[in-house]
């Protein structure tokens, strides 16, 4: 029932987002000693949902409207532009531990949005 609604699938979207930029991160930080490795980064969620272009209304039944369904594009894994260290490395352990925090708090920012949904549909439904 909850599915549907398009506020709970882009909280869903914006939670496996930062799920796969921690993984990125963890990556990262694991391969910090590895000769010639590059860091990499996945785009945070607000501009690759920015990158769609203006929101446009979906149809829900045949008829009723015209309009494209929309979805926010999948994450692109990237090597980031870093000074190398003399191994060739590009990690930088400083920027990954912000970077962390920057994912820990989209992750809280979706889950955060999914509660309050939550709470809303209870409210109007008469259940606390």
């Amino acid at each position: 029932m909850y599915n549907s609604l398009e506020l709970f699938q882009t909280a869903t979207a914006m939670a496996r987002h930062a799920g796969s930029r921690q993984a990125v991160v963890a990556r990262n930080i694991a391969n910090a000693d590895t000769p010639g490795y590059q860091a990499r980064h996945i785009a945070p969620f607000q501009e690759t949902y920015g990158a769609t272009g203006s929101v446009q209304m979906r149809t829900t039944r045949v008829g009723h409207m015209s309009g494209a369904a929309y979805g926010v594009p999948a994450a692109v894994v990237t090597a980031r532009d870093a000074e190398p260290s003399p191994n060739g490395n590009t990690v930088s352990l400083e920027e990954e531990l912000l970077n962390s925090v920057a994912v820990s708090r989209e992750h809280n920012r979706a889950l955060t949005v999914y509660r309050h949904a939550m709470t809303v549909l209870r409210t109007t439904l008469g259940r606390s």
